[in-house]
């Protein structure tokens, strides 16, 4: 701000009155914000980007009757809060911050608290965000499943509209750019465009990191190859292996390195130093050739791969791993080759937070009602779904955390992309084929035929999961929120075969990739014959650290004998020879 009135004392100290330099930069930010955004609508006019409204027309909301109760519901509430804030003039002496406000950390600047105005900001808020869930919920007339649409709406909604996400409302970014001379303002603003032209909200710098320098740098090679998938096998680092081998299926609509994130948090490298021989699948990304692919693709290729390894190494059988959605489709291969007399191929699976029946799937059912299914088909109109809209949707599970939060952090603050490797492979997204995705969402979640016996039929074979006799080992995650810890309990009452549940601190994914080096969380065991889930927690014990050393011993009880790493144990020098080193270009394609 301006120095004048320092030097002549006849002239009273302003300090809101702007000095001319002050009125010249400003001016200049301007014109660069200006600037910045009509190169940026001049580029997307030569790339011929238009927004698709009639996906997203305002107007067919209103005709839902759900829809029109919920506004006048909501339009009684925003009169209650014109009634709160005109009720507030009359309030003596002045309005004061209330002294046991609940913490959030959206109103951690000390302002949101201490300064009169952004306390009755907040306590306005936080009084109609309470009133909006609190009336969506006492709603007549609802089923439960619009009620739960409802609710996630809602929730949606007051996250949106909090203050925190408004330049001109959050005082932790007016201070930083009264500090920094605007010049915040500008990066946020640059960080924004930039967001917008890849379609995407990015939370990490998507230059940080390099796919095979930097993340997923375990040495290995790809030594088989399909239009669907890839199979690398890892170098061992031990001189002798289990001669039973691993394989990894990762979900499809992730990118595998999820386990293979650094050397300290890698699952693929620490199970090599165990003495595994581990192999991974990497999925193609689909494209417009994948737009025939359904669950038969998917299945066949993990038997390929199955039978791939099993043949390289000359060894009967494999032990599986089957990560979310993959052990999903881990789970019907299992039933297919049972009802086949071809179970013995698998000497064990693990499930990584993985479900099978899916009436206790959580927020994710909310979206395999029709409306939604034909914005997939709108959006897949290509033969597949662009990444981005997935990315997106289970972003939203957590909206607070992983959208408003980096809208303020990256747009408002302007502040620098922090170099963490898990936030940037959620934000690098895969393609995925439009015909199976809709048959997931439809027979899965929605109709949820794969616990009813031979419903589905794999390959021509129908399935039923009572057939399944594999040993398996069961991961959940506590405060998982894509795969509910209720709802992947219930693999224990499918499954036939021996069963060791494990149930791990945080969520889906920190439950999963949790290296013993880095002593965090926990994880409990207990009775594995208990009759329900509350059984097995009352009786569970735990255990500080990672689950991982738990389940190597578990590995080793299937089958303790090892071999001699010669041969076909060393990638490429087997029967199936060297394609390419790991971590292979399918993952690397967008």
């Amino acid at each position: 701000m301006s120095d004048r009135g320092q030097d002549d004392p006849t002239e009273a100290f302003n300090p809101f009155l702007a000095s001319p330099d002050d009125l010249q930069h400003w001016a200049s930010v301007m014109g660069r914000a200006q600037q910045m955004m009509l190169e940026y609508a001049l580029a997307q006019a030569n790339q011929g980007n238009s927004a698709a409204a009639g996906l997203f027309d305002p107007a067919s909301w209103l005709q839902n009757p759900t829809t029109q109760l919920w506004a006048e519901q909501s339009s009684k509430m925003w009169e209650q809060g014109v009634a709160f804030w005109t009720s507030l003039a009359t309030i003596q002496p002045p309005f004061a911050p209330a002294a046991d406000a609940p913490k959030d950390k959206r109103f951690a600047d000390p302002d949101w608290t201490a300064n009169p105005a952004f306390a009755l900001i907040r306590q306005t808020y936080g009084l109609l965000a309470e009133q909006l869930l609190t009336t969506t919920r006492t709603m007549q007339g609802l089923d439960e499943h619009a009620r739960a649409r409802l609710e996630f709406a809602a929730k949606n909604m007051t996250e949106a509209l909090s203050p925190s996400n408004l330049a001109i409302t959050n005082p932790e970014v007016i201070k930083r750019a009264v500090e920094t001379r605007g010049e915040s303002l500008l990066k946020g603003l640059k960080h924004m465009l930039t967001d917008l032209s890849r379609g995407q909200l990015s939370h990490v710098d998507p230059d940080a990191f390099e796919v095979g320098v930097n993340i997923a740098t375990t040495p290995g090679k790809v030594v088989h190859e399909t239009g669907l998938y890839q199979l690398i096998h890892y170098a061992p680092t031990t001189k002798e292996v289990f001669t039973v081998p691993l394989i990894i299926f990762p979900p499809w609509i992730n990118r595998f390195y999820i386990l293979d994130l650094n050397p300290a948090k890698s699952f693929v490298a620490w199970a090599v130093e165990q003495g595994l021989s581990v192999f991974m699948v990497s999925w193609k990304s689909a494209d417009a050739s994948m737009s025939e692919v359904v669950w038969d693709d998917y299945i066949a290729a993990q038997v390929d791969a199955i039978d791939t390894v099993r043949e390289l190494l000359d060894v009967p059988h494999v032990h599986t791993i089957g990560y979310c959605v993959a052990g999903t489709t881990l789970a019907a291969t299992l039933a297919m080759l049972s009802a086949k007399d071809e179970a013995d191929k698998v000497q064990s699976v693990t499930f990584f937070t993985a479900q099978v029946d899916f009436e206790l799937a959580g927020d994710l059912t909310m979206f395999v009602d029709e409306s939604y299914l034909t914005l997939l088909q709108q959006l897949s109109a290509g033969g597949f779904l662009d990444g981005r809209y997935m990315a997106a949707t289970f972003n939203s599970l957590r909206g607070r955390d992983l959208i408003w939060n980096y809208v303020v952090s990256n747009y408002l603050l302007g502040n620098d992309y922090p170099p963490f490797d898990l936030l940037y492979w959620n934000g690098d997204t895969t393609n995925l084929p439009a015909k199976w995705h809709r048959q997931y969402l439809v027979d899965l979640y929605r109709d949820n035929r794969m616990v009813i016996p031979n419903s589905l039929s794999v390959m021509g074979t129908p399935i039923d999961l009572k057939k399944i006799e594999t040993p398996a080992y069961i991961q959940a995650g506590r405060e998982d929120h894509i795969a509910p810890l209720a709802s992947v309990w219930r693999l224990m009452d499918h499954l036939a075969g021996p069963k060791t549940f494990v149930l791990a601190g945080s969520g889906h994914i920190a439950g999963v990739v949790n290296p013993p080096a880095a002593g965090k969380y926990q994880y409990w065991t207990g009775d594995n014959d208990a009759a329900t889930l509350d059984d097995f927690v009352a009786g569970a014990n735990e255990t500080k650290g990672s689950w991982w050393p738990h389940w190597i011993g578990w590995i080793a009880g299937q089958d303790s004998a090892k071999t001699p790493v010669k041969g076909a144990r060393i990638p490429g020098k087997g029967k199936k020879k060297t394609i390419e080193d790991a971590p292979g270009r399918y993952v690397k394609q967008r």
